[in-house]
């Protein structure tokens, strides 16, 4: 069967990463893991303490094990590790922990003044909270682009504003919205963190998710499966009164209606995530990356679907 999906140049039916970065650049382009040493709004008493309810204490830069080191030191020792898998490739330094803007521009600046002169750079990425996008902060941004492409990466999760009450958020989907028009009048590219599974949501909730975001200004999406690891708020929640988690089924088949809902030129950066083995509570499935991976593209294929097939 031939795929449908023009965003492609084998048989997955949904515009990935790979494709994107190989098309751009023409060669292999590894993300390299920092900590830039910042904290979040929700953790120092801002707006809350102990961040959203399933962020760990390293506030989602668990897999950095040089977190502690320099900023320089940790690029060039975690870029060692992905120049022993691809050589004579290009690097995309991921300011990964915690909330990257949230700070004195003057910090954020040398956070990123130093890689804006590497060759070896393609692009820049910076995860982030919306509600800590100030103009300034935003202006700076954009002119970084005349030198490198600039991504940031915001966590959304979910569009309901009962499901972000209930993970202490502590930021509406109105601010979401307002950050994202925002940053569609600069040259910024903004990649979205949805998150599937969080308690109470039903699948249609998680759908509902995609359509109110589908028609945003946004170019590329990141889809995680809500895993609990230890010493996380949601960890004692569910020791306390376990809730039902979705199956590995019922995730796969989700993520293929989302996609369907999913406006094609956006770049699918991730449809798993990365729970460190000895940090993860439940489900134990999605450390089954690739197999995950592989059924929903024989769900798609089985199903002759692809991403945007459903988008209006």
């Amino acid at each position: 069967m031939e795929n449908p999906f023009r965003y492609s140049f084998n048989e997955k039916r949904y515009h990935t990463y790979n494709y994107y970065l190989k098309t751009r650049y023409g060669c292999k382009v590894s993300k390299v893991i920092l900590d830039a040493g910042f904290t979040c709004p929700n953790r120092d008493g801002t707006k809350a303490y102990g961040g959203c309810i399933f962020c760990s204490a390293r506030g989602s830069g668990d897999s950095n094990s040089y977190s502690s080191d320099d900023l320089l030191v940790q690029y060039r020792k975690n870029k060692e590790i992905m120049d022993g898998k691809w050589p004579n490739g290009l690097y995309i330094p991921y300011f990964q922990a915690y909330t990257n803007t949230y700070g004195p521009l003057e910090k954020i600046e040398g956070m990123l003044e130093p890689f804006m002169k590497m060759d070896e750079v393609a692009e820049i990425a910076i995860a982030t909270r919306c509600d800590c996008l100030p103009d300034e902060t935003i202006s700076y941004l954009n002119g970084l682009t005349k030198i490198k492409p600039i991504w940031l990466e915001i966590g959304l999760q979910s569009s309901s504003d009962k499901t972000g009450e209930a993970i202490n958020r502590q930021y509406s989907f109105e601010d979401f919205k307002d950050a994202l028009y925002r940053l569609e009048k600069t040259d910024i590219d903004v990649c979205v963190h949805v998150m599937n599974g969080l308690p109470q949501e039903t699948i249609e909730d998680m759908l509902d998710t995609i359509k109110d975001i589908s028609h945003l200004p946004f170019e590329g999406i990141k889809i995680h499966m809500l895993h609990i690891i230890r010493d996380t708020a949601m960890a004692k929640m569910h020791e306390e009164k376990p809730f039902n988690l979705i199956t590995r089924e019922q995730y796969i088949e989700l993520v293929v209606r989302q996609l369907e809902l999913l406006r094609p030129e956006v770049v699918v950066e991730r449809l798993t995530g990365d729970p460190l083995k000895e940090d993860l509570i439940e489900p134990e499935w999605v450390l089954n990356k690739t197999t995950i991976l592989n059924d929903i593209d024989k769900l798609m294929r089985k199903l002759d679907t692809w991403q945007g097939k459903s988008y209006e």
